[in-house]
């Protein structure tokens, strides 16, 4: 397992607004985490995305399947 989740990345803007530090933000639910979320992400205190978040399982479980619509793939809303 890599040791960042493949979809977490840090933005320095966003929603209109710009931070003077990075924050963590999710490409699964296309929304900023909270720093705690964000240990997950990180594999942080033995955390394992592929395993503990259940954003990251739905979305693998969802690319695995042939599933993935427009949506999934962040071109509409996220639900």
């Amino acid at each position: 397992m890599d040791e960042t989740c493949q979809h977490l990345s840090y933005r320095e803007e966003g929603d209109g607004k710009s931070f003077d530090t990075a924050r963590a933000f999710c490409t699964v639910t296309e929304s900023f985490v909270q720093p705690m979320r964000a240990d997950v992400c990180n594999a942080r205190y033995d955390l394992d995305p592929a395993t503990d978040c259940e954003f990251y399982v739905e979305r693998d479980a969802e690319t695995t399947d042939g599933s993935d619509t427009d949506a999934d793939r962040g071109d509409g809303e996220a639900e």
